[in-house]
């Protein structure tokens, strides 16, 4: 046996007894949006846990508020538009249903707000839909009358979500708790994509890819509180669990930026530094940003001390110290990765066997 596999054996060994004895915390998800699954690794070891096999082209996931389910939006191509969502099974990974949409296509942005309620944008219809993933089935539909709606964030009391449509340079804001009433649109910039609230409920940030922009609104009135410049391609925001600090992705310039939230100063920056996957220049998003490792999914973990980032024209996951943005962690994750989230839920077939992380 060689070096290696000793190493990679001992490993293995060690994690399925942490797994069997409950000593580790979280479990990352990952999807893989040319793979067309949902990954399940523990972040510490970059072992894989389980794929799961879920729709065309997944783009996002969402975890129930137990950590037990997973909703994944299968988003599609440009060429073969997709229309369902993955409900997955976290403990007994598996796919559980596949749950159609109809004439609503390309679902994308979506948010597990309530223990049977999800939210999900539809850029196709340009809808923000109210799922119960549990029965399967479509409760309210909710329009957002804008182009290219992407991306949602839902309040911390569950009653209103924010929706980010990328060709309108807007923010939409919907009430959940009353889904006929009419909607709230305010203009935002160019491109306007990421979209966050923080966690005390009062504000929304945005950014603007296109317009280079960072934009701090009233959760409410939707007022705008502060505009700075943020160039490179900002595509995803995300709070620290405490709400004192706000992470941006930046894809063009291959950087995650983290602010105060409070006052809206850049506290740092890091580059994210990788090599490009082989085909990474054939792929569609590729002309986002020519060049770039293109860091799209952002993730927060609870602890707030972690950031999981998945640059996907490199195929990799790379895990930040949340204060400093020092890389502590790099899992090869083939596929594109994209979309992540994270549960305290361990799946159970991992008492068994475990494997690395596809690319390892």
């Amino acid at each position: 046996m060689t070096r290696r596999a000793i190493a990679r054996a001992w490993l293995t060994g060690a994690f399925v007894l942490a797994t069997c004895t409950g000593a580790l915390a979280d479990t990352l998800l990952v999807v893989r949006k040319s793979a067309d699954v949902l990954d399940l690794i523990d972040p510490g070891s970059g072992l894989r846990l389980a794929t799961v096999p879920v729709g065309f082209a997944p783009h996002e996931v969402s975890v129930a508020p137990d950590g037990r389910l997973a909703v994944v939006s299968n988003y599609g191509t440009r060429e073969r538009a997709g229309s369902t969502l993955s409900v997955v099974d976290l403990e007994q990974p598996r796919e559980l249903r596949r749950i159609d949409l109809g004439p609503h296509t390309r679902p994308h942005g979506v948010a597990w707000y309530a223990p049977d309620r999800v939210a999900v944008t539809t850029e196709g219809s340009a809808h923000l839909l109210l799922v119960d993933p549990l029965a399967g089935t479509i409760v309210a539909k909710i329009t957002t009358g804008q182009e290219t709606s992407h991306m949602v964030a839902v309040a911390p009391d569950a009653r209103r979500a924010y929706v980010a449509n990328i060709g309108s340079g807007s923010v939409t804001a919907a009430a959940l708790d009353a889904p006929t009433a009419p909607v709230h649109t305010t203009p935002t910039g160019a491109g306007t994509e990421a979209v966050a609230v923080r966690p005390d409920g009062r504000e929304v940030w945005v950014a603007a890819r296109a317009g280079g922009t960072l934009l701090r609104l009233d959760a409410f009135s939707l007022e705008p509180l502060g505009r700075f410049d943020l160039p490179g391609v900002p595509i995803r925001l995300a709070f620290s669990p405490d709400g004192a600090t706000a992470f941006v992705n930046c894809a063009g310039s291959a950087e995650v930026v983290a602010f105060d939230a409070a006052t809206g100063r850049e506290l740092r920056r890091r580059k994210i530094e990788s090599p490009l996957a082989p085909a990474a220049s054939s792929r569609p998003f590729a002309g986002l940003a020519p060049g770039s490792p293109l860091p799209v999914g952002l993730l927060v973990a609870p602890d707030g001390k972690r950031l999981f980032v998945a640059a996907t024209m490199a195929d990799r996951i790379l895990q930040l110290d949340a204060g400093t943005l020092e890389v502590l962690h790099v899992i090869d994750v083939d596929g594109e990765p994209d979309g992540l989230g994270i549960t305290h839920v361990m799946p159970k077939a991992q008492c068994h066997a475990c494997s690395p992380a596809p690319g390892k």
